[in-house]
């Protein structure tokens, strides 16, 4: 189904404040080489969880665009990058900035915290955390 997706999809370039599908092919090219930062959301279809989760990324997708890039990543469909990443529980968000992954949140989180992190990951707020629980000021 993934291949059918790319195939009728825009691309993964994604537009104007919408979030789009990442696949493990294009990961790299797209997250770990972008000029913006990037926010990739690790989901799964019957995970009720990652369907809230998604509606707030929609959201912030379009509060933050042309300024972050915001991907969803299927874990049943792209397991290799999910491996890689360590993602054990989802829904997962990983932030990037500069191809490092700079945060990470495990589970659901209000809007307004993970907003905070989307700051943070622009330049706006000092203080994000790294996957080593380390706190980076200069992202």
């Amino acid at each position: 189904m993934g291949f059918l997706k790319r195939i009728f999809s825009s691309g993964s370039e994604p537009k104007s404040g919408k979030v789009t599908a990442m696949y493990d092919d294009n990961f790299e090219a797209e997250v770990l080489k972008s000029d913006l930062p990037v926010v990739v959301d690790f989901w799964a279809t019957w995970c009720r969880p990652c369907q809230v989760m998604s509606g707030l990324m929609s959201e912030l997708a379009k509060e933050y665009a042309g300024r972050v890039n915001v991907y969803k990543m299927n874990v049943d469909q792209c397991r290799g990058t999910a491996q890689a990443f360590g993602i054990r529980s989802i829904p997962t968000v990983i932030l990037f900035k500069s191809g490092a992954a700079v945060d990470r949140v495990v589970g659901l989180m209000p809007k307004d915290e993970l907003a905070k992190k989307f700051d943070a990951l622009c330049g706006l707020r000092e203080g994000v955390k790294t996957s080593s629980s380390k706190t980076e000021t200069n992202i």
